[in-house]
């Protein structure tokens, strides 16, 4: 059970022993596990190495259990930090590998996965890798099967870490129920959001090592296959494609009542998103939908906003929000 922290089959048996009797000797854990003396003694040692046993001076020498929740768990602990460096150094590995066969095995610079539970699989891969950042373009459809119903758990859990995700969402997802709410969770971890209408495609890039290109047909309602697209001339046309857009997307902040310079009453949160949707190019449909409301109620609140800020349009509406800072 235990092998896979460095245990053998008698060391498990000695480790069981000890902790039964919680302290004992050489000897006496020789003889509940049926075991030699010189046997005994190289599990006790393997168990102190590990931070599993404590010796206590004396003769005879005394071992001491330590307690397996923090004991096992500082072992587990420490094997994690291993393996961490171990990919560490196979991406590099990797890396090296690639750029090297950039130009002499063409045919190792794309690969394709098929199948919805592969492709899942190795976009956690992928993610998980990152050092630095992912970069993508984000729009339906999705290959999990809950579509984009939630926030990206590994997405979380990496910009904790400190991984930088900067992301272009299609205006598509405004039609979802409740998208504005789940990447407000991620934007307030520090996810860089804009929004952009007709993107190319759906698109991954982590670092500047690997990327994710689904391959898509019209009709397709889920993610069944994608190209993976490793370091070479395609790669970078994929990074310089995902800066271009960048450059003239739209930034979506997170919703919060904000004050106005001119002394008048402060935006609301819901007017906040209002202002967001729309300077994402949302329809009166899709802003209802994001927002819960109906289309009738959008369309009060704009013409009040309209009136408030002397805009004669919508789309002057959004870029006063956006060059007075508001949005």
């Amino acid at each position: 059970m235990l092998e896979p922290i460095g245990l053998d089959e008698r060391d498990e048996a000695v480790y069981d022993a000890l902790i039964r009797r919680s302290q004992a000797t050489r000897a006496e854990l020789a003889t509940d596990c049926g075991l030699s003396a010189q046997a005994t003694g190289r599990s006790l040692r393997t168990l102190v190495d590990l931070g599993l046993a404590l010796s206590m001076p004396g003769r005879p020498v005394t071992y001491v259990a330590v307690s397996p929740d923090s004991g096992l768990e500082a072992v587990l602990r420490e094997r994690e930090r291993a393996l961490d460096g171990v990919r560490s150094h196979l991406s590099a590995l990797m890396a090296a590998y690639r750029a090297g066969s950039r130009f002499a095995q063409p045919d190792q610079l794309v690969e394709v996965i098929s199948g919805r539970d592969d492709v899942n699989r190795n976009w956690v891969e992928m993610q998980r890798a990152s050092r630095t950042q992912m970069r993508g373009f984000d729009s339906p459809p999705y290959a999990a099967a809950a579509g984009h119903s939630e926030p990206n758990g590994i997405e979380l859990e990496l910009l904790r870490r400190g991984v930088k995700y900067r992301v272009i969402y299609d205006s598509s997802v405004l039609e979802l129920p409740g998208w504005l709410d789940d990447v407000t969770i991620g934007i307030r971890l520090g996810e860089q959001a804009r929004i952009a209408t007709g993107l190319p495609t759906k698109l991954a890039i982590s670092d500047d090592r690997v990327a994710m290109l689904p391959l898509l047909r019209p009709g397709d309602d889920t993610v069944t296959a994608s190209y993976v697209i490793h370091p070479s001339p395609l790669l970078d046309a994929l990074v310089a494609l995902f800066e271009a857009v960048w450059e003239r997307s739209v930034q979506i902040r997170p919703s919060a009542a904000v004050s106005l310079d001119d002394g008048s009453a402060r935006l609301t949160q819901e007017e906040t998103k209002l202002l967001t949707l729309l300077s994402s190019g949302a329809t009166d449909k899709s802003a209802g939908r994001a927002l819960g409301w109906s289309e009738r109620t959008v369309q009060r609140h704009i013409t009040r906003l309209m009136r408030r800020f002397g805009a004669q349009t919508r789309f002057q509406l959004a870029m006063e929000a956006t060059r007075q800072g508001w949005i």
